[in-house]
């Protein structure tokens, strides 16, 4: 393999992104770093602080404390799974709890917190070889990563994974319901003013609709040999 390499996988919401990028990760022993999960930690130290109320958050006073946040990742071999950390402590479990949930959107459209974590994911990439994935990694993060990735499916589909997902967990959901979050988060990811949702000029589409898990990471890791990266 290539001594350092950063692959980018951006695309809509419900592709499995995340999921086929843990699996490439772990595959070819680099790191997977979760972008959700950073904005997740920023918004629970907001929560801590009180910063967060009605809604509202308090921008200035978050800005002047982003530069005393260090967000790192480990991988827990027992667990076997990415672990986040704020300031040292692990806060994993945490950042996954509903009132991060309910708090994370506004946060992260926060454009100077955006800005400052594009900086964080930029000097990890330089350090590591790295797989991430998000909305604007090969376009913003890393524009001149070694592999990029554009991941969609068609909205009927994504949807439909989605209200699976969901049903199996026991949850009683409308699939037009889900259907039109789908596209209604396309259409804020793809217009939004700071860093929206757009394929790379050089990125390769990879349309999942009709794929399995496998398939993808065959396909994805195909591209990697192809270009001599593994």
């Amino acid at each position: 393999m290539k001594n350092k390499i950063v692959i980018a996988i951006d695309g809509h919401s419900s592709c499995g992104k995340s999921t086929v990028a843990k699996d490439l990760a772990k595959a070819l022993s680099i790191a997977y770093i979760d972008t959700g999960a950073m904005y997740r930690a920023v918004t629970l130290f907001a929560l801590r602080k009180g910063l967060i109320s009605d809604g509202k958050v308090d921008e200035k006073t978050l800005i002047e404390n982003l530069p005393q946040l260090e967000i790192t990742f480990d991988f827990n071999a027992q667990l076997k799974r990415n672990e986040t950390f704020l300031n040292g402590e692990n806060v994993e479990s945490e950042i996954r709890n509903l009132a991060v949930s309910n708090s994370v959107s506004i946060i992260s459209a926060i454009g100077a917190v955006r800005r400052q974590l594009v900086e964080w994911q930029r000097l990890m990439g330089d350090k590591i070889s790295v797989v991430m994935d998000g909305r604007d990694i090969g376009t913003v993060v890393f524009p001149n990563a070694d592999l990029k990735i554009f991941m969609t499916a068609s909205d009927e589909v994504r949807a439909q994974r989605r209200f699976d997902e969901l049903t199996a967990k026991g949850q009683k959901v409308d699939f037009e319901e889900i259907l039109n979050n789908v596209r209604e988060r396309d259409r804020i990811d793809s217009t939004r003013a700071e860093s929206p949702l757009r394929k790379a000029d050089d990125a390769l589409l990879l349309d999942n609709s009709q794929m399995t898990m496998q398939e993808q990471f065959d396909w994805i890791m195909d591209k990697l040999r192809q270009r001599n990266l593994i």
